[in-house]
């Protein structure tokens, strides 16, 4: 068996067995809190958010980390599964707060009021029957909380919640959050309106868990462990960064990236050999500030170390090009 095992390029049809994926590419993920090894201060900032009831901003290149601390901390400390808010240029607060689908309610009031003047009139299937009450406006099916406002549930223990990537977002996003980071509540205007002063809202990420909001209002009762992560490529404003406990993830170093190997791959990895020269190189690389992330390494070892893998001038090939190119640039 050759590297060319899958696919040839002569286009004929073959019976081929796909190997199965590393651990960081099984789905669905399942997060590995042992393989994460948190850097010197790290685990300080996390008890400092923690005990001050502050989020945890964490700034650091790609592929350092940053998103696996919230799931070590949410599997030790049993606060369930991690909701994930994961940032775009066309992130709002109000979408992270709740979803109303308005266009689907509006639609289903009338069909049902189609429906209940048919059956006033006779033409729906009865014979004039007015006895029938108009139908009822159920909202509930077509609010969602969204991952910020699930996280402000009340509740006994607080729910963790990431907000992936902040860096990318709008500029007016970070002060938006400030008035609900401060107070931890917010409202539906949707249900403040509303006739009924109860509505069960779906919760973000569940098919059928749903909580009940008074009056449209919602106040957590413990704060959220909230990890927020940024690649560095913007400033913050001083009252958003006011309100964060923060941490600056450290450059990996050979010997932290070797105890990720390790980890991830559960690999041995001696001070000698090609592995360890290869992680000795692409530390250099970091230091030079080349933009690399720790999953391009994990990708190069798995190929390098398996048994049918491409030798000589062809695995140079595949690393240099393919799997260790660097992230800046085309």
């Amino acid at each position: 068996m050759s590297w060319k095992t899958y696919y040839v390029g002569d286009g004929e049809p073959r019976d081929v067995s796909l190997d199965g994926p590393p651990p960081w590419r099984t789905f669905p993920r399942v997060p590995d809190q042992h393989a994460f090894k948190p850097p010197e201060g790290l685990t300080d900032a996390v008890n400092a958010a923690l005990y001050l009831h502050r989020p945890l901003l964490i700034t650091g290149s790609a592929g350092t980390g940053k998103s696996t601390v919230i799931e070590q901390v949410a599997a030790e400390l049993e606060l369930g599964t991690v909701l994930r808010w994961h940032i775009t240029s066309r992130s709002t607060l109000p979408d992270a707060l709740y979803q109303y689908d308005a266009l689907g309610h509006i639609h289903s009031l009338r069909l049902r009021q189609t429906s209940y003047e048919g059956r006033r009139t006779g033409r729906g299937g009865g014979r004039g029957r007015t006895d029938r009450a108009r139908p009822a406006d159920d909202i509930a099916p077509f609010l969602k909380l969204g991952p910020l406002g699930t996280a402000l549930l009340p509740g006994d223990r607080p729910r963790a919640l990431l907000i992936d990537e902040i860096d990318k977002s709008d500029l007016d996003l970070p002060s938006d959050l400030l008035d609900v980071l401060e107070r931890g509540e917010f409202e539906i205007p949707e249900l403040v309106r509303h006739p009924l002063r109860q509505v069960r809202v779906r919760e973000w990420g569940e098919k059928t868990r749903t909580h009940l909001v008074r009056e449209g209002h919602v106040q957590c009762t413990r704060f959220p462990f909230i990890v927020m992560t940024s690649n560095g490529e913007r400033d913050f404003p001083a009252p958003f960064l006011r309100r964060c406990v923060r941490y600056t993830m450290p450059a990996p170093t050979a010997d932290t990236l070797r105890d990720a190997v390790a980890a991830h791959l559960d690999l041995e990895v001696p001070e000698s050999g090609p592995v360890w020269e290869l992680i000795k190189e692409f530390a250099d690389r970091i230091a030079r500030k080349e933009v690399l992330a720790v999953d391009q390494l994990l990708n190069a070892v798995r190929l390098m170390t398996d048994e049918q893998a491409p030798s000589g001038p062809q695995l140079k090939r595949i690393l240099d090009e393919l799997l260790l190119r660097e992230l800046s640039g085309g």
